[in-house]
């Protein structure tokens, strides 16, 4: 039998002084900026904090050039990424500790209206359906890791986001 070997855990004292430090301030709201810019056609660059660009374009049946994920997968894949910080967080929390944590996401969506230019008379506009699978594994029982991964959706800011109405606000520059 081969060794089965664990994912590299978060630290847990780091965790321990972020959860102090939050505490402190919770009433804190802390602002993400992200600024776009159409590179070409279809193709936009996305610049956040000080790091490199993200590319996001659409493939070529949506009039891309298929050289990056495009603006829907980068949502499932934001959502995916977040559940596993969350299910990271609260193994840690918990001390258990995990050897595989895959998440397969897929959604519905209905593309008719065509960004606002196509079939309007009866849109269905985003995702009508998302549904979210989580492989995972570690020293702990099914029922345990089944709540980890209930627990880190219901806290996810992602995945609230997506379920839940809020505000948006847009205006010219």
């Amino acid at each position: 039998m081969s060794e089965v070997t664990a994912i590299s855990p978060i630290a847990k004292d780091g965790l321990d002084s972020l959860i102090a430090k939050n505490r402190e301030n919770l009433e804190e709201q802390k602002t993400l900026k992200v600024k776009t810019v159409c590179d070409q056609r279809m193709r936009s660059l996305n610049y956040a904090r000080d790091l490199e660009p993200f590319v996001i374009d659409e493939p070529p049946g949506l009039l891309g050039d298929n050289t990056a994920h495009n603006p829907s997968e980068i949502v499932l894949g934001a959502f995916g990424s977040c559940l596993v910080v969350g299910i990271q967080a609260n193994a840690a929390a918990q001390g258990i500790s995990l050897t595989k944590l895959q998440v397969e996401l897929e959604a519905d969506i209905n593309i008719t209206s065509t960004w606002g230019t196509g079939e309007l008379a009866k849109p269905q506009i985003g995702f009508s359906d998302v549904r979210v699978k989580v492989d995972i594994d570690g020293d702990a029982s099914r029922e345990v890791l089944e709540e980890l991964v209930q627990h880190a959706n219901t806290w996810s800011p992602v995945s609230n986001t997506l379920s839940r109405p809020m505000p948006i606000s847009v205006s010219m520059a």
